[in-house]
């Protein structure tokens, strides 16, 4: 028999929606980044309150499990002193030649293409714990990252 004529409904043939997967290991955040995970769980509070149709609704139930699960396990972590690259540091680095600067936070507050990487990303594992003026190995190479300049963020 077809399947077209066994289904009840079109609902069985939609994706399944999955909750929002929680990066492992600690849920380190800067102070920037708790206040953004604040403002993210009481926008979504909000918009839970005014209502709407069930695949809004739901979806930001979903969104509110995710961030309420951040916002409960969020470690705020030690201001640095920028003498090293560590957690929550803005570092200017060359690479290949090119000078960069990121500022190393934690995974919800990370934008890439704000130069804001999270502290579990490669390069960031790479420059954690150097001073400015170090030679560091990456991607292969033994002399790919120099040090500029460390700074508390």
């Amino acid at each position: 028999m077809s399947v077209a004529f066994r289904r009840e409904s079109d609902d069985e043939h939609l994706e399944p929606k999955f909750e929002i997967p929680i990066p492992p290991g600690p849920n380190l955040v800067t102070a920037r980044g708790r206040h953004l995970i604040d403002k993210r769980v009481a926008a979504l509070e909000a918009l839970l309150e005014q209502g709407g149709d069930e695949t809004t609704i739901n979806a930001a139930k979903r969104d509110l499990r995710y961030w309420q699960t951040r916002q409960i396990t969020a470690e705020l972590a030690p201001v640095p002193d920028g003498t090293t690259v560590e957690f929550g540091t803005t570092v200017s680095f060359r690479l290949d030649g090119k000078l960069r600067t990121v500022t190393i936070v934690g995974h919800d507050e990370a934008d890439p293409a704000e130069g804001l990487i999270a502290f579990t990303a490669p390069l960031s594992r790479a420059l954690i714990g150097a001073e400015p003026g170090e030679i560091l190995a990456f991607g292969n190479r033994e002399d790919a990252i120099e040090v500029v300049t460390v700074a508390a963020a």
